[in-house]
Parts: C-alpha cells; sequence; structure tokens
C-alpha cells in the first residue's frame, strides 16, 4: 500500500523493492530546482524489521554536491531521527522531505560543513560546482 503510495507520486520514477526485499526500496528522485533538476537521483530507502516503530534509512546512491549528503550517501534527515519520529509518518512523506532538501538545501542540516560555507558565502561558486557535479553523475531524467 505505502509502495503503491510512492508508485504513483511525480517526485519519483522506477519505485520498487530491491532484490525482491519488501524492506529496501529504491528508485529514482527527480528534483524540481536548480542546479539539480537536470538529473535523476537513484535513492535507497531501507526499513527497519520494527518499522514503522522505528524510522527508514534514506540514502542517496547517486553522488551530489549538497550540504545535507555526504560523500557515502547519507542524508541528514530530521524526520527520520528517532527524535522526530512518528510511527504514523509515511514512505511517502520520507521521500517528499528528502526531495524538499534537495529542492532547498538548508544550512542548519549539514553533513558537509565546507558546502554549507561555500553555499553560504559563495552561492554562485556553489551553484556552479553543484550544476557541473549533477552533469558528470545524474542519470538522465525520466520522461
Amino acid at each position: 500500500q505505502e509502495l503503491e503510495e510512492a508508485r504513483r507520486w511525480e517526485g519519483a520514477r522506477d519505485v520498487r523493492p530491491l532484490d525482491g526485499n519488501v524492506r529496501r526500496w529504491g528508485g529514482l528522485l527527480l528534483p524540481n530546482n536548480p542546479p539539480y533538476n537536470t538529473g535523476a537521483f537513484r535513492f535507497e530507502l531501507t526499513f527497519s524489521p520494527n518499522h514503522p516503530l522505528e524510522p527508514p534509512c534514506a540514502t542517496l546512491r547517486t553522488p551530489i554536491y549538497h550540504p545535507s549528503v555526504d560523500l557515502e550517501g547519507r542524508v541528514c534527515q530530521p524526520l527520520t531521527t528517532q527524535v522526530h519520529w512518528e510511527p504514523t509518518t509515511r514512505a511517502i512523506q520520507v521521500l517528499q522531505d528528502l526531495l524538499l532538501q534537495l529542492d532547498s538545501p538548508d544550512p542548519q542540516r549539514l553533513l558537509r560543513p565546507d558546502v554549507a560555507r561555500e553555499l553560504q558565502e559563495r552561492p554562485e561558486e556553489f551553484r556552479r560546482r553543484a550544476e557541473e557535479h549533477t552533469r558528470l553523475h545524474a542519470e538522465p531524467r525520466p520522461d
């Protein structure tokens, strides 16, 4: 049911269980805003055996130049921390929050202080690097 909801959402494509495992979903996120909206970014959503009592973990598998995503693809996502997690939160809300974060980088949600500093102090340079990184690493956007 939650998987079908995620499949119908226009912010992602190709959402499906990975290796037939319903606790691991993969798909493509489609950012709306520059500098990321020229590409698609592969994500993985992993659910604990205790879901929905424990939050899922979102990881970006496509490299991205973003202050809230580290080099391993881990995302600073307060929604999925034990402190903020509510068992009523749906998987689609986690994906929507992730997409919103990609579209609107927040210097308060950071895993890469150097990139956050660049975004605040030299926004043109940040945008140029992020666009170049997207061009080199992101997947083509599906039609």
